[in-house]
């Protein structure tokens, strides 16, 4: 089997607790001795330096693509015009008063489209900071995030972003740049408050006139701070240096060797410019001379715009691989013909697979998986998946069905994305592969959750060039995550596996996200729903391959039996447990609360199970100090988590 990372041991006294393997990639030779890849060329060691490659390696070819409706071809802005247009808005913004400098940063607030990327290089041509806003902040985030930063300016694509920040425009905020065109009303409000508002096109039109002198960014300069939402209080900023995102472009480039992306490659992108995932994968397409094409904006509508720009590479999340695995299964689960030549193409593609065997051209695809592959536009050779665990089951049916390379990742933003990666070649699902050459792995000892180093399960701790410089102006926090040895605890929980590679099997902190790439935080829905006069105690679980949060109920012997009376159904509390009226009305009371204290829907649960007996310290369901013992009550009622998410299935 292929193994993709090597290891080094260290001992005790030399970390934590122990005896902790280090693992680093074997792409990298000097990663044996520490040493982690930062960049793949001397003069590429920032995203400035990455972009100007690639208009080389392009020889001016294609570069940014969209489409002016669902019913139109994309139409295309080569690599030279990219790159005068974003010089120009940077001069522009540098014209409007901003000081060119790693020390003033700028927000956007966008959806996907061409203009982002021409903002995000304008900013490095002056070495400004990029921070990017986007809708799931919420209003209060933003105003924190613009005032945390002090943002004078903000890049914003339309009428209704533009009114949500004026909603809580904060002190610092005073010039917006707008993509499309915004109401008189609009205009008018953005006035009243004191902010200018100045259109795209005439920010570039200002400093193409002006062409201030460029200032480009050193690799150790703050490059973007890109907020995470925080599941309690406000978001945190990771700061990212240019280097740290070079190198973990590097590093993926490495681990995909002779699949990386190249001249010709047409990326589709739909997955938010906000987030790393999507920042990365773009700047790595952009290093090697490809092109990217925009979707349209509407999620509904990608099979459309796939069709129309016909996409080699895609980064893609689990949820939309599960949503096509459950499509293709409804479809033929009423056709007893179609179930079996599914299972047999499924098969057979399997088999091929495992021989290191990846392509479109046989007999099943043509016959089987044609519409599935020109739903994805019909050329795509490479996939990368991340952002939540994909199940192992929808992972080598999409192997199959797509006949393309699909490659799983681990990451955080605190890492730049990428941490691992899985490897061509090692077509086992199950993994997130070896780590990258950016980084090196460790697994500390988790003792209260009975994880431990020499069982090779701990928390994830990762180390290297693509590690962020710290959370911005929160040294505290800052200080919780990265140690004074330079390891980032990443909070997950992994397990080496015999081949070198990795998979995340927990969350320490308990937060898990659900497959749509929500957080849920457990205690604090627990703490909603004890609020229930009908409830003892309650564990609410979630998965991350699941889209929703179920709970195990124990309810308040006394309330439950005196309504019971009152209604005239006999039985003893274990009876109770099992009655539809008694689960409905427990179930109901705790929805009203989770509204009560603003529970969204997704943290409300959609099934409960009824327990007639308390977790407690004798049945090891409780700690001494009356914690639920979150792991063992997770195992105690497997059964019955899993049974709540069949039916909800």
């Amino acid at each position: 089997m292929f193994d993709g990372s090597h290891f080094v041991s260290v001992h005790k006294s030399h970390f934590n607790e122990g005896p902790e393997q280090v693992h680093v990639s074997k792409f990298y030779k000097e990663a044996k001795d520490g040493k982690f890849v930062s960049c793949l060329q001397d003069d590429a060691r920032t995203l400035y330096q990455t972009f100007r490659k690639g208009v080389i390696e392009s020889n001016n070819g294609p570069c940014l693509g969209w489409r002016e409706n669902l019913h139109s071809p994309y139409l295309w802005m080569n690599y030279n015009e990219a790159l005068l247009r974003a010089k120009n808005f940077g001069s522009g913004l540098v014209a409007l008063g901003l000081r060119p400098g790693p020390s003033t940063f700028v927000g956007i607030y966008s959806q996907n489209r061409p203009e982002w990327i021409l903002f995000e290089q304008g900013c490095y041509c002056y070495s400004l900071v990029v921070v990017p806003l986007y809708d799931t902040l919420g209003p209060d985030a933003c105003a924190f995030i613009i005032n945390q930063t002090e943002i004078a300016l903000v890049v914003v694509e339309d009428d209704k972003k533009v009114n949500l920040l004026l909603d809580k425009a904060p002190k610092a905020l005073r010039k917006l740049v707008v993509m499309k065109d915004v109401r008189p009303a609009t205009l008018q409000r953005a006035r009243n408050q004191g902010i200018d508002i100045h259109m795209f096109d005439e920010v570039e039109k200002m400093g193409a006139a002006r062409d201030v002198p460029e200032v480009e960014p050193k690799p150790s300069d703050l490059c973007t701070v890109c907020y995470t939402s925080g599941t309690t209080g406000n978001p945190k900023g990771v700061m990212l240096s240019h280097m740290n995102v070079v190198s973990g472009v590097a590093g993926v480039l490495l681990q995909l060797g002779a699949h990386k992306p190249r001249v010709g490659d047409v990326m589709i992108s739909f997955l938010p410019l906000a987030h790393m995932l999507e920042r990365c994968c773009e700047n790595g397409v952009y290093y090697n001379g490809g092109a990217v094409g925009f979707y349209s904006g509407d999620i509904k509508e990608l099979t459309n715009d796939m069709k129309a720009l016909r996409p080699t590479l895609m980064p893609a999340v689990p949820r939309l691989l599960n949503r096509v695995y459950d499509k293709i299964y409804s479809e033929v689960s009423r056709s007893g013909v179609k179930k079996l030549l599914l299972r047999m193409a499924l098969n057979a593609k399997e088999a091929e697979i495992k021989r290191g065997v990846v392509r479109r051209t046989s007999i099943w695809d043509k016959v089987v998986f044609r519409k599935i592959q020109e739903g994805f536009g019909g050329r795509l050779r490479l996939m990368v998946v991340g952002s939540a665990p994909l199940s192992p089951t929808v992972l080598t049916f999409c192997r199959a069905a797509l006949g393309c390379l699909i490659c799983e990742g681990y990451g955080q933003t605190e890492c730049t994305a990428p941490i691992t990666l899985t490897v061509q070649g090692d077509f086992v699902p199950g993994h997130v592969g070896p780590p990258v050459a950016c980084n090196a792995i460790k697994l500390v000892d988790v003792p209260e959750m009975e994880y431990y180093a020499s069982q090779q399960q701990g928390e994830i701790c990762v180390k290297g060039s693509n590690v962020f410089i710290g959370y911005y102006k929160d040294p505290i926090r800052t200080a919780e995550t990265i140690d004074e040895d330079g390891w980032h605890h990443t909070g997950d929980i992994g397990q080496w596996q015999p081949n070198g590679t990795l998979k995340v099997i927990d969350r320490k902190k308990h937060i898990f996200k659900l497959s749509q790439g929500e957080y849920i935080v457990p205690e604090k829905i627990e703490n909603a729903y004890i609020r229930s006069q009908y409830v003892e105690q309650v564990f609410v679980h979630g998965e991350s391959l699941k889209s929703c949060v179920v709970a195990i109920v124990v309810p308040d012997v006394e309330v439950v039996k005196g309504w019971a009376v009152q209604n005239h159904i006999p039985g003893t509390l274990s009876v109770l447990c099992s009655n539809p009226d008694v689960k409905q009305l427990i179930f109901n009371d705790m929805i009203a609360q989770g509204k009560v204290v603003g529970l969204k829907s997704f943290e409300q649960v959609k099934d409960i199970y009824l327990h007639p007996d308390p977790f407690s310290v004798q049945n090891g369901l409780l700690t001494p100090t009356f914690k639920s013992r979150r792991p063992q009550i997770k195992s105690y009622f497997a059964p019955q988590l899993d049974d709540m998410y069949k039916h909800l299935d």
